[in-house]
């Protein structure tokens, strides 16, 4: 028993952050002086909720860690129903995993709305921040060139994953969906913008961006999109998509059919788990659900910020010949 008590003592000193979710996120005090803040580096917020995505969570926080690029990472913890013991394990595991002058803090949120994941926070001290999910995984070097475009392009939103809204002919209403050749929307399973716009979703827009954030709560999903039309309509553009040389959504089904079993092994059988609690696991009403968001959001506003980008933003192009294997093209130097 004396053992127990001393472990549960040594836990609550563990770095969980309690203080953050019970201040007022809007206070000036959580407006950042932009003279203050780095621009050579990069906070990571990565939002956590299943506990069974905890092993998986673990890992992706402590990659991020161990990049010189980044300051420090925040899991922003936002179920209610979460034990204490099991939270202060959580940060205890990931302070042991944290590497050089980067620092893993577990912060609880006041709730579990999903407009929490953009709450301001003071002990950010980075002009950039990655808001980021718990099931996807980025190899070091797409994230540093991601982090090179942003810094070219502040003022949008840099991502790897894009979506769009478009206009339903028939029904003459706003939908969600995907285009081959342009885009409007970047996700926030990666999303890289300026701290300032943390400020301008939580506190700024007076009703009428407070009628959104509701919706949010409401359709308890969107919250990507609404930032999406908070960045449009400061920047009068739309957001940057941008190549990766490695990225693996362990929430997508779609990677059932390329994933190494080693691999899996090493990701602690998560693949069939993850998937299960992904909200965007329920497709058809997913893609409807967010396309109701999109006609909310422009009612409320009274406008349509998003705006259309073209194309991808890549590390470099190498001119390379096709070559026929296994019946499909590929690389030539995929060939050998």
């Amino acid at each position: 028993m004396k053992t127990l008590v001393c472990f549960i003592a040594f836990l609550l000193f563990l770095p969980l952050d309690r203080t953050l979710a019970s201040s007022d996120p809007c206070a000036p005090a959580n407006q950042p002086d932009p003279r203050t803040l780095r621009s050579d580096q990069i906070t990571v917020l990565i939002n956590g909720y299943s506990e069974s995505r905890i092993p998986l969570l673990h890992s992706l926080a402590a990659t991020y860690s161990a990049s010189a690029l980044v300051s420090a990472v925040l899991v922003l913890w936002g179920n209610p129903s979460t034990s204490a013991l099991t939270l202060s394990e959580l940060a205890h595991n990931l302070s042991l995993s944290s590497f050089g002058q980067s620092t893993i803090t577990v912060v609880r949120q006041s709730s579990a709305s999903l407009n929490a994941r953009f709450l301001p926070r003071s002990s950010i001290r980075t002009h950039a921040v990655l808001i980021c999910d718990d099931d996807v995984e980025v190899d070091p070097k797409s994230l540093e060139f991601a982090f090179r475009v942003w810094s070219s392009n502040p003022d949008r939103l840099i991502g790897f994953f894009a979506r769009s809204h478009d206009i339903d002919l028939l029904s003459r209403s706003w939908i969600y969906t995907v285009h081959p050749d342009k885009y409007s929307i970047v996700l926030t399973k990666f999303m890289i913008l300026k701290i300032q716009y943390l400020f301008q979703y939580s506190c700024g827009g007076g009703a009428k961006m407070g009628e959104m954030r509701r919706i949010v709560d409401q359709m308890q999903n969107c919250e990507d999109i609404l930032m999406n039309f908070v960045v449009a309509d400061a920047a009068n553009a739309g957001p940057i998509l941008v190549g990766a040389k490695r990225v693996r959504d362990w929430g997508d089904p779609r990677n059932n059919d390329h994933v190494d079993r080693d691999d899996i092994d090493k990701r602690f059988r998560l693949k069939d788990t993850v998937k299960e609690v992904g909200l965007s696991s329920r497709r058809g009403e997913h893609r409807k659900r967010r396309g109701d968001c999109i006609r909310k959001f422009h009612k409320s506003l009274g406008r349509m910020p998003l705006t259309y980008s073209y194309g991808k933003t890549v590390n470099s192009v190498g001119e390379q010949g096709l070559c026929m294997k296994g019946g499909k093209l590929v690389f030539c130097d995929q060939f050998f």
